[in-house]
């Protein structure tokens, strides 16, 4: 557990959990899923139980001792459960955000590492999957003059953060020293959205390999030089976008759910702009994400249908250019047929040019029903096609 007093002009990082109520300023408790869980593996063991109970109690007991308050066993209980959706919760004594962030977003998907090795470049291209979208929760505790945040121990959120906080000294004279951009949050909740903006912005960087990737897919369902066969990557692209579309709904819930929860419960809210535009801002963000994301299963949807599109397309042009070719020979065919029927007596049969004079006529005949089907613009398009290539 990492402790930092908040005071107007400065923050100290404490070496241990304070042990009463700030007179000045306020704390930030930073706690990990790692110290409340212990080892996921181990869960079915007497002894992890205890000392899972015993990082809870501990917990509960830093924050009664700060607030003379108690944290609620359920909250607790989703404080370590790592499937919970993004959520908030008002209590008579605190708030309780839970926000889904990105974790090891840059990380190539294993199975692509493992399935690629001694793959040409097209066998590559064609295993080629979309990264999937992992997160984890960051619960929030809110009380007046306490932050609780419970959060996976490898967080470049938080580390940006801490640093920033950890880097900040305070303004001397009408120079200052460079850093003046950046104002310490004068409560826990300004620190909490600035927490949710930088996790939101994570999201915001997905936007770009997003749109790459699904564009490579949608120029290789509408290349007529080679059949798509990447279909199961595109399934699970689908279904990635889904999950992020589902996340960042639940996102924009529980910030609504927040900001509704502010405005009843705060005298004199709407004159409080600064807090107020700055969770704007938030949800903002999260609804640009949110409509990226149906943007870009729409471009999805449209590229399937416009490759399903363009293959019976070309279905018919092949069909059309058989049938074309049948048309011309059924009466070709006819002809040798009946030419080839065991009479002893028929015309042509024993003439000397007998054989040219058919010939001559199949050879006419083929001539004006090609000639027939152009003037119908029925092959113009083959032959147009054939003087570009």
């Amino acid at each position: 557990m990492d402790a930092f007093h908040f005071h107007p002009d400065q923050v100290i990082h404490l070496d241990h959990a304070p042990a009463s109520p700030p007179h000045t300023g306020w704390y930030w408790l930073d706690v990990t899923h790692e110290e409340l869980m212990g080892d996921p593996c181990d869960h079915a063991s007497p002894e992890a139980q205890a000392r899972i109970a015993e990082g809870r109690e501990r917990l509960r007991d830093v924050v009664f001792a700060l607030t003379a308050k108690r944290l609620h066993d359920p909250h607790l209980t989703d404080a370590t459960n790592l499937q919970h959706p993004s959520y908030f919760e008002a209590t008579l004594d605190y708030d309780m955000v839970v926000f889904r962030k990105l974790t090891n977003a840059g990380a190539a998907p294993l199975s692509e590492q493992a399935s690629s090795v001694g793959l040409s470049a097209d066998e590559r291209r064609e295993r080629r999957v979309l990264q999937p979208i992992v997160t984890r929760p960051v619960v929030f505790f809110v009380f007046d003059r306490v932050l609780v945040t419970v959060r996976g121990e490898s967080s470049r959120t938080f580390d940006m953060a801490r640093q920033r906080i950890a880097s900040y000294q305070p303004r001397h004279g009408a120079e200052g020293n460079g850093n003046e951009k950046y104002r310490l949050p004068p409560r826990p909740e300004e620190l909490m959205l600035r927490l949710l903006n930088l996790m939101v912005d994570r999201y915001l960087e997905l936007r770009q390999p997003l749109t790459d990737q699904l564009d490579r897919w949608q120029r290789e369902l509408l290349d007529p030089r080679r059949s798509f066969t990447n279909w199961m990557a595109l399934l699970d692209a689908r279904n990635e976008l889904r999950k992020l579309e589902n996340l960042c709904e639940e996102q924009a819930d529980a910030l609504q759910e927040l900001r509704d929860s502010y405005l009843e419960n705060t005298p004199d809210a709407q004159r409080n702009d600064g807090y107020l535009v700055r969770m704007g801002d938030v949800a903002e963000h999260v609804g640009r994400v949110l409509a990226h994301t149906r943007r870009l299963e729409a471009s999805i949807e449209t590229a399937v249908q416009l490759h399903f599109a363009a293959v019976s397309h070309r279905t018919n042009q092949v069909v059309q250019t058989l049938t074309i070719i049948t048309a011309i020979f059924a009466p070709l065919t006819l002809i040798t047929g009946v030419f080839g029927m065991n009479f002893e007596v028929m015309p042509l049969l024993k003439d000397r040019w007998g054989f040219d004079a058919v010939m001559t006529a199949m050879a006419v005949i083929a001539v004006v029903l090609l000639i027939y089907f152009q003037t119908r613009k029925l092959i113009a398009l083959r032959l147009s096609r054939g003087r570009r290539r």
